[in-house]
């Protein structure tokens, strides 16, 4: 089973930290699982998103950048064309 919600970020951002928090607990709550890959190790990602992280994708789309809200993505992974 591949991740639906991706978070790009990078050590010692605290807006990752407080993002995490909130992929964690709805993927959690929702039975979903989510991969994090830090920018810095890889120069096409750190070129990209270099200025808004955290990101944060869904199915492989660009969802959030800078902050997380909760409420969307909860509504993100549980869209019926999502399922």
């Amino acid at each position: 089973m591949s991740a639906r919600v991706t978070l790009y970020s990078k050590p010692g951002c605290h807006l990752c930290d407080d993002a995490r928090a909130v992929i964690e607990r709805v993927c959690a709550d929702l039975g979903e699982s989510y991969a994090e890959l830090s920018i810095l190790d890889d120069p096409a990602l750190l070129e990209r998103y270099g200025e808004e992280i955290p990101v944060t994708l869904v199915d492989g789309r660009q969802h959030d950048f800078w902050r997380v809200d909760e409420t969307r993505l909860r509504a993100a992974l549980t869209a019926p064309e999502n399922l």
